[in-house]
């Protein structure tokens, strides 16, 4: 008799770490995953966005200015001259920052 008891409760044992498994794997999904998911459509999309004349910083921290833009590459206007960079090495725009609400031409 006790050995059947322990049997049924060794296997609820199973479903529980089933649900357990379940139950981190949705944590991981919602703390990790999606978060990341999101970055990267928010970067994709300002990538797609850059305009002429933004002011913008790259990745290896050089400040300027865009001039043209092409598919894959961006030339940027800093004091020091003009430089061709790849389109996905501009981190962040600082048009906002440098003008406020002021609109740029």
């Amino acid at each position: 008799m006790n050995q059947i008891i322990l049997q049924a409760s060794t296997s609820g044992g199973g479903m529980s770490m089933i649900i357990m498994l379940v139950a981190f794997i949705a944590v991981m999904y919602f703390l990790m995953i999606r978060p990341q998911q999101k970055r990267q459509k928010q970067e994709k999309k300002f990538l797609t966005e850059l305009q002429k004349g933004q002011w913008v910083v790259t990745i290896g921290g050089i400040h300027g200015r865009l001039v043209e833009i092409n598919e894959t590459t961006a030339l940027i206007d800093t004091k020091a001259g003009q430089i061709t960079f790849e389109r996905s090495a501009i981190s962040r725009d600082l048009t906002m920052a440098r003008y406020g609400n002021k609109e740029v031409k």
